[in-house]
């Protein structure tokens, strides 16, 4: 029976070119399997994510959504996929009992996710953020630049499934002395905030003051409305953050920097953060 940790990968066989000659070799496959979640009888979606930490995706999901505003309203959360207790058939189900009171409808339309990479957009995005009351982070937190420099470093060293596959993205939360607190891998960037968020939701140290967010890839909207929501001050990205990333990190005053890449960064919103 495979673990979470297996289910992660795959390995295959390939035909591998090099420079006019072709061979047979063995490739890893970062693992990219459904997930549905319910509500009693209520199915709520489907979302494509890396096996592994379901409780934490949904969790973080839930919460960085606006559909729960703390851990207390999740009274039961079944993720079998987590422990491989069962048969293959539940393993991509998880089922929750929540707070009477929590209105699922908030979901609207998009349910869950459809993609391990969709997220919401338009021009209405911010104005939802307003509405659902997401506050400006920790304006006291102080980082220092030099250490925001040997993130990317630590990351790196970090993703153990990325090491071996080349294709996942990974979410990293440090400590303001840079210790690394945690870190997630998922197909999707958003599924992996999700898990980070739902791992301090879940261990309740949320809002996540005096913490930075690092992403492996771009620094898009939702990963900064997510950050937002985990009350994170500051998200920093190796690649280009969004316009409409910028324009709300600068709104509710989070520092937002991009191009994180040896000693050299971007910084977008909130320099006052930054030593």
């Amino acid at each position: 029976m495979k673990t979470p940790a297996t289910r992660s990968i795959e390995l295959t066989q390939v035909l591998e070119w090099n420079d006019g000659e072709t061979r047979h070799v063995e490739d890893y496959l970062a693992g990219e399997e459904p997930l549905e979640m319910r509500s009693g009888r209520q199915r709520l979606g489907v979302t494509l994510r890396t096996p592994g930490n379901d409780a934490e995706l949904v969790a973080g999901f839930l919460f960085t959504e606006g559909i729960i505003s703390k851990r207390e309203e999740i009274l039961a959360m079944e993720a079998p996929g987590d422990s491989v207790r069962r048969g293959a058939a539940t393993n991509n189900i998880v089922s929750l009992k929540l707070k009477p009171g929590v209105r699922l409808s908030a979901l609207g339309g998009r349910r869950f996710s459809a993609g391990s990479a969709c997220g919401i957009c338009g021009k209405e995005s911010i104005a939802q953020v307003r509405r659902r009351g997401i506050r400006a982070p920790d304006a006291n937190s102080r980082f220092d630049a030099e250490m925001l420099c040997r993130l990317p470093e630590k990351l790196r060293a970090t993703q153990a499934i990325f090491g071996r596959t080349g294709g996942l993205h990974a979410a990293a939360l440090f400590r303001g002395d840079g210790e690394l607190a945690v870190l997630r891998e998922d197909i999707g960037r958003h599924n992996a905030v999700d898990k980070v968020v739902g791992w301090a939701l879940l261990q309740g140290k949320v809002p996540l003051a005096g913490h930075a967010l690092l992403v492996s890839g771009r620094g898009g909207f939702e990963i900064v409305q997510k950050a937002l929501a985990g009350g994170i001050p500051l998200v920093a990205s190796v690649s280009a953050p969004s316009s409409l990333a910028v324009r709300l990190a600068r709104e509710l005053g989070l520092t937002l920097v991009g191009f994180l890449r040896g000693r050299r960064f971007i910084i977008y919103s909130g320099e006052q953060r930054l030593a």
